[in-house]
């Protein structure tokens, strides 16, 4: 599916498809947007190489998974960045490579899903007069998508805690595998987060001239960016130690009491052990054995085993096991 949203020399917006390129074509003052809903099929490469695109990195642009990256050509900027198509309060995250490129006078999109960014701008950019400057309009899509993103982070962290409850109150297993499951949602978050900081950082130290360069109109969005980036990724950096330091801790947790379990029963099984033994020895059946026949001899025996079992338990306070 192919989107066009052009804005005349005069000020007005028209919306429409393929055609619209043309039109853009034959007004050197008009500025286009085409968004690009489908794969990169040689069509849209073939439309794609009319504006100047290159072609590695429209071959970059169609890999499902490549690295978000900013880079510099002579008549465009190109930049691909890891988007939202969904996700929900759990980081359970469907995700949406965009590849964008921002030009003098152009913008183009490329996704081959739902991204929620564009569909937001497609909206508000005729009403906000935001296609005025094709490089804020294309910092604007990044910033909001991390904005989804720091959204949905604070939706969890309020999660996380009510998980971290559970776990210190009634050490629970389903707890414990929502723990793990958001640590490992974070982990994959983080790696994504860092290639975003990275080029965030890019953008702002002037490393894209096309997006601003100095203090010129579009610093404050490209610090932005930059500040949101950085927050993000130190929030999922956070959330991810805490999920872990949570799960080692029930893990320590409950290790203390397996061995509190087994001291325990170490306890009684030395304190039975001799007891058993002297029970053993005279329950053998030998007719030769004098303690048999003494009269007391029964009584004898069971005060021995008493004050064994007396003696090893006045030891193992002693030593403080008990």
């Amino acid at each position: 599916m192919i989107r066009t949203l052009l804005l005349c020399a005069g000020g007005q917006y028209t919306r429409g498809n393929e055609e619209l390129v043309q039109q853009w074509r034959q007004q050197p003052d008009g500025i286009l947007w085409l968004d690009i809903q489908d794969e990169v099929t040689p069509e849209v490469r073939a439309l794609l190489q009319g504006f100047g695109c290159d072609e590695l990195a429209i071959k970059d642009c169609s890999r499902a998974r490549h690295p978000p990256k900013v880079e510099n050509f002579d008549s465009n900027a190109f930049l691909v960045f890891r988007g939202i198509s969904q996700i929900d309060e759990a980081l359970d995250l469907v995700p949406q490579q965009l590849g964008v490129w921002v030009g003098s006078n152009f913008l183009i999109t490329v996704h081959s899903g739902h991204a929620v960014s564009v569909e937001h701008f497609l909206e508000s950019a005729a009403p906000d007069n935001l296609l005025q400057s094709p490089s804020t309009l294309a910092l604007g899509l990044l910033h909001y998508a991390k904005g989804r993103y720091l959204e949905k982070l604070m939706a969890a962290e309020e999660r996380i805690g009510d998980l971290e409850d559970q776990l210190l109150g009634e050490q629970s297993n389903e707890a414990l595998k929502e723990l793990v499951a958001y640590r490992t949602r974070l982990r994959k978050l983080r790696r994504i987060f860092n290639y975003h900081q990275r080029m965030a950082e890019t953008i702002l130290n002037d490393g894209c001239p096309l997006l601003g360069t100095g203090d010129d109109g579009s610093y404050h969005i490209r610090r932005n960016l930059y500040d949101r980036c950085e927050r993000v990724s130190s929030l999922c950096t956070l959330y991810y130690e805490l999920c872990g330091d949570l799960v080692e801790g029930y893990i320590s947790l409950t290790s203390h009491q397996l061995n509190n379990t087994m001291k325990i029963l170490t306890i009684i099984t030395a304190i039975f052990v001799p007891i058993t033994f002297i029970a053993g020895l005279y329950g053998m059946n030998f007719d030769n054995m004098p303690e048999l026949h003494y009269e007391y001899g029964y009584f004898f025996v069971l005060g021995e085993i008493f004050a064994l079992a007396v003696a090893m338990i006045v030891l193992f306070k002693k030593i403080r096991w008990l």
